[in-house]
């Protein structure tokens, strides 16, 4: 008990942890905003131009930011670029873990993807824009297939959590984040060549279509069988 006149010395290392902690706090929002800022300036001037015809001085000035700062967060425009697919497969992975424990995991994934593609924010935006620079830029595939691995990592991860998988050794979560992950890649690349030519954004209702449409076959099994008496193609 303190007396009047007296300091209390255990509030003190309490106060004194809960200022840290907030400074730690606004450090890393901080950081994540001028992130996030220089990621959306790359995205930005890429859509414009063409990433060819970008440069990280350019990409610093349209976030009104240093070029030390730049390489601060990022190594190459084309990191920069990659980065909205980043956030986006973060995301997917993050409303992943977040779907109710008793949702199958390819309900989940389905619920997951929705939710990103309709987020009406920087995330949900920038995610289809840098999906539709992706396929047609063949100078961000190394970038592109780093942030595909990660995220089938993080996935797998998350899956074995949801399914209890306490054998890390079990195929499943590995095999089942590959197979989904690469169905999502064939069902956006169809969604989005609709509107290849144009600025516009496919409907999200047929993207829920064709999500459905490729988890059901995901789920059913891709094996079928062949066409008795059909000779094989000739070599």
């Amino acid at each position: 008990m303190s007396h009047p006149g007296t300091r209390d010395t255990a509030a003190v290392p309490e106060a004194a942890t809960a200022v840290e902690v907030s400074a730690v706090g606004r450090r890393e929002r901080k950081k994540q905003a001028t992130r996030a800022a220089l990621r959306a300036a790359a995205l930005r001037l890429a859509v414009r131009h063409g990433v060819e015809n970008v440069t990280v001085e350019q990409i610093a000035a349209e976030a009104d930011l240093a070029l030390r700062t730049f390489f601060n967060h990022f190594s190459s425009k084309e990191e920069a670029v990659v980065a909205a697919a980043a956030a986006g497969a973060e995301a997917l992975v993050a409303e992943f873990r977040a779907r109710p424990p008793g949702e199958s995991v390819l309900q989940a994934i389905r619920e997951a993807v929705l939710v990103v593609m309709d987020r009406d924010d920087a995330v949900g935006r920038d995610h289809i824009q840098v999906l539709r620079l992706m396929q047609h830029t063949p100078a961000l595939v190394r970038q592109q297939m780093a942030v595909l691995t990660a995220q089938e990592r993080a996935l797998a991860d998350a899956i074995a959590d949801r399914v209890a998988a306490g054998d890390r050794a079990d195929v499943y979560p590995q095999l089942c984040a590959a197979a989904a992950l690469a169905a999502l890649r064939v069902v956006f690349s169809r969604w989005l060549s609709r509107t290849a030519n144009t600025e516009d954004t496919p409907a999200l209702a047929a993207l829920r279509d064709e999500v459905d449409d490729a988890l059901a076959q995901l789920a059913a099994g891709l094996d079928r069988p062949g066409t008795p008496g059909q000779r094989p193609a000739a070599q």
